[in-house]
């Protein structure tokens, strides 16, 4: 939140600038709703004047025409340098003496003055026709800014570090400094007639563990506040400028002005969010698809143990209402039980103090699934058969009919939430369609798996011996009634193979982030045109170095003569990109495009190489370009620039483009040209330098090193970043480790799950087994032989299930492709490819064929112990 004071309406022209301050401090809480509570101010507040033209004394040098002086209130600062002679200057000026302003050494170096010296400004006046004010300051203190200290500086460069530019209209270069001044130099500056600085207030929200429900809270008071604010302060005119009048306290400002940079971040998290959840969705939906099935088979499994006690009490007059609300009676304070401590444990697993809350609703609907699931599978165990029809259809026919409209229905809604999944992107509803996805593959692999299992049953018939045929056989017999457990490893799998393929994308995602993000193994930015001191670049053993200059420049179309304004200039050397990054598809193009050295046709100018991006060719696709470069004091240069070659899709995703391409504005065109071409641009505030570092040996994995060189080569305010750095960061990032949790815990629930519904299954068909198996034997098999044809029985089943698992899994992420965002997740440019993690797929695969084998043999195992009565008794 920024004003500026009107000093010109009081008598004397004056402020109370530490009044001010007090004063703005409380206006955060004319923030509406709880919102206030969430947002404090960042320190006092600063100010900011306007440049001031520098009187005396006149800076060394004569290439320096004229300097240009900022002064600010820095609080903030004070934690980010070390005085190194002198004092900070005072917020209280002792009488008698000139406001002070404390200079950074490299300030005090260009101006040539030190700790006493004076410092005489012009201000410029706020009226056109009046005189400049000019006002008298004290150096008190020379500071040292502290070296990559959070990138505050970075915001003040001019603070730290001077800047030179070309004059206007006349020769020679023009000193940019700043300097840091007390509270109340704004009270004596008024005095002395100058118009009153920009004062700032920072506020920072607190949004603590609970963030996404603070950040609903913020955005609609935030979006208010500048208008309420205006609102309640604002309702006069100034009559020295004739602008809006507001009062803050006891003193006349300008608008109040709010610039909210929180909200868009917040916008890009709750995309990030939404994503995620999304992702989170599709796991949890499984896991409670597969732990529905489990119950399902557990209640099949009571009934079938329960079923002579129900026809008995059927026989005996019992009416199926009876039999079902008994069956209830004894189930349903056992799901009840069972929800309560599942809903007591959640409680006391789940962290406190978030945006998240539990679902009392979405327990209660589980519950009552598991409850209803019993009673109406109750139902249908004991309900009366139809009584005698006329003409009456085969059982078979009419079941194998409601089989076919039951498949045709779950393809159908599997096609359609793939559809709507792919046109409208993830959504909480259709968070099932993965559950969906892998039934339809259940429903498949069940029609296909008997037929198979029959044709080769036909041909061990053949065979020598009876174990391969009745193994077979048996299965082909076995596999209609194993379509829930089917369905069970189908989902287990797929969706633990669906998490490790996201897992393993976002892997080498933030891989493929962190190198764009850092363009080589590090890189240091720094803000205009900076030439680095001959002898800084590759002054380090080990390390290489490349640098580029980004320029914005108006270009002309040779063919048509249109303006294409702006155009992201880049100038490199493409023999240092070779050094940095030899394997670079860009660098190997950028050299054998750009080694032509410039020319100079007569009255053309100079005419230079480039590679241009592909809109830039759509522009002037005949053609090249030409600027016009007008540098004060020098003849204007006129520069033809000639491409000789495209830039491809795969050559802007390259890495060494990723920390110039942060500082170009999306869509902008793009050229690049030799550095040849550098000395003939001026140096600019505007624009990037990028330098791009790549170390060998111990320099390659020594951070230190590596900001050391980017330091020396571009000084202490450079924003250096190294890779290794930026992917640490990336995988610390609490979306992606929550996903990668929400992702391993799901999977190992679901296989635990799965496997029980497996056993439960198991236990459930081991009746007709063991029959089989009692025949066998009583007809001179032996007990081998019979453990055998148990063992090779439930074969097919394991391979199957893991083989429809794996697939499901791997079609599910192609066939959402356009749903699955995960750059979002892991920088750099576009989406990152799908990487399926073929290892862990290969271990789930077999780990589910094992899975099932072992409890195959268990049961074998225990079937083998029986004595000849037991097996009698089982015929």
């Amino acid at each position: 939140m920024s004003t500026v004071p009107e000093v010109f309406n009081s008598g004397p022209p004056s402020v109370n600038m530490a009044s001010l301050l007090s004063d703005g401090r409380t206006l955060v809480h004319r923030l509406s709703g709880s919102a206030a509570r969430h947002v404090t101010l960042a320190g006092s507040g600063s100010y900011e004047y306007n440049q001031a033209t520098l009187t005396s004394p006149h800076p060394p040098g004569p290439a320096i025409t004229s300097a240009k002086l900022a002064i600010s209130d820095l609080p903030q600062a004070k934690a980010h340098l070390r005085y190194v002679s002198g004092h900070a200057p005072a917020d209280r000026t002792p009488l008698g003496t000139a406001p002070q302003i404390g200079l950074s050494q490299a300030t005090a170096q260009a101006l040539g003055v030190r700790v006493g010296s004076r410092l005489g400004l012009d201000f410029a006046s706020p009226r056109a026709g009046l005189p400049a004010s000019h006002a008298v300051l004290l150096v008190s203190g020379v500071f040292r800014p502290a070296s990559g200290a959070d990138d505050f500086w970075s915001s003040w460069q001019t603070v730290a570090q001077p800047l030179r530019y070309p004059a206007q209209n006349a020769a020679g270069s023009v000193l940019a400094v700043a300097g840091l001044v007390g509270t109340d130099a704004a009270d004596w500056l008024a005095n002395a007639g100058v118009s009153g600085p920009s004062v700032t207030w920072e506020m920072h929200a607190d949004l603590r563990r609970a963030a996404l429900d603070r950040a609903r809270a913020l955005s609609g008071p935030l979006s208010r506040y500048g208008v309420d604010l205006d609102t309640a302060l604002c309702r006069g005119t100034d009559e020295f400028t004739g602008g809006e009048s507001c009062q803050v306290g006891g003193q006349r400002t300008g608008p109040l002005v709010v610039a909210d940079a929180l909200t868009p971040l917040l916008d890009t998290f709750t995309t990030q969010d939404h994503q995620a959840r999304a992702l989170a969705t599709f796991a949890i939906d499984s896991l409670a698809a597969v732990s529905l099935a489990t119950a399902v088979v557990a209640v099949r499994l009571l009934l079938r143990r329960r079923g002579p006690h129900l026809r008995l009490q059927r026989a005996r007059g019992a009416s199926t209402v009876r039999l079902v609300l008994l069956r209830s009676a004894v189930t349903w304070p056992v799901v009840l039980i069972a929800a309560l401590l599942g809903w007591a444990g959640g409680r006391s697993l789940a962290p406190t103090g978030t945006s998240g809350s539990p679902q009392p609703m979405a327990a209660a609907l589980a519950a009552a699934t598991v409850a209803l699931a019993v009673s109406l599978m109750t139902w249908l165990a004991v309900r009366e058969p139809r009584g005698p029809r006329r003409r009456r259809r085969p059982r078979r026919t009419v079941a194998g009919g409601r089989r076919v409209v039951m498949e045709t229905t779950v393809l159908l809604a599997a096609a359609a939430g793939v559809a709507a999944l792919r046109s409208q992107g993830p959504d909480p509803v259709l968070g099932a369609v993965p559950v969906l996805v892998a039934l339809a593959a259940a429903l498949v692999l069940l029609r296909i798996h008997p037929l198979a299992l029959r044709l080769l049953a036909r041909r061990t018939r053949r065979g020598k011996g009876a174990v391969g045929f009745v193994a077979v056989s048996g299965a082909a017999h076995d596999a209609p009634a194993t379509g829930l457990a089917l369905f069970v490893m189908v989902l287990t799998l797929g969706t633990a193979v669906f998490g490790g393929l996201v897992q393993h994308t976002i892997g080498d995602g933030l891989a493929a982030g962190a190198a764009w993000s850092a363009g080589a193994d590090a890189c240091a930015i720094t803000p205009g045109s900076t030439t680095p001191a001959p002898g800084t670049l590759n002054g380090t053993a080990g390390i290489r170095t490349a640098l580029q200059h980004l320029h914005t420049l108006d270009l002309v179309g040779d063919a048509d003569g249109a303006e294409i304004s702006p155009v992201a200039v880049i100038t490199v050397d493409p023999r240092q990109l070779v050094a940095v990054a030899p394997r670079s598809p860009l660098a190997g193009a950028l050299l054998s495009a750009l080694t032509a050295s410039p020319r100079t046709p007569g009255g053309r100018g100079v005419a230079l190489p480039s590679v241009v991006s592909p809109a830039l060719r759509a522009r002037e696709a005949g053609g090249g370009f030409t600027s016009t470069i007008q540098t004060h004091g020098r003849p204007a240069v006129h520069l033809s620039l000639n491409p000789v070659g495209t830039l491809t899709a795969a050559d802007l995703r390259d890495p060494l483009l990723g920390p110039v391409s942060e500082q170009v504005t999306p869509g902008t065109p793009m050229l690049i040209t030799t550095a040849s071409a550098e000395h003939l641009m001026p140096q600019q505030s505007s624009g990037s330098t990028v330098l791009l570092l790549h170390g060998e040996g111990d320099a390659a994995t020594s951070t230190t090193a590596l900001r050391s060189a980017a330091t020396t080569a571009l000084g202490p305010l450079a924003q250096v970043r190294t890779r290794s750095q930026t992917l640490a960061a990336l995988r610390d990032d609490g979306l992606t480790q929550g996903l990668g949790n929400i992702y391993a815990t799901t999977s190992a629930l679901a296989a635990l799950t799965g496997l029980l519904a497996v056993a439960l299954d198991l236990i459930l068909t081991s009746g007709e087994r063991s029959r089989t198996t009692s025949l066998l034997r009583t007809l001179g098999l032996g007990g081998k032989e019979a453990g055998a044809v148990n063992f090779l029985q439930m074969l097919p089943f394991a391979g199957v299930s893991a083989l429809g698992g794996a697939l499901v899994g791997l079609l599910e992420p192609r066939l959402m492709a356009q749903t699955l965002n995960l750059g979002q997740f892991t920088g750099g440019p576009g989406r990152p490819p799908l990487r399926t993690d073929y290892s862990l797929t290969l271990v789930l695969v077999g780990g589910a064929i094992l899975l099932v084998l072992a409890a195959a043999a268990t049961e074998t195992v225990l079937a083998r112990k029986r004595r000849l009565a037991a097996v009698l008794r089982v015929m």
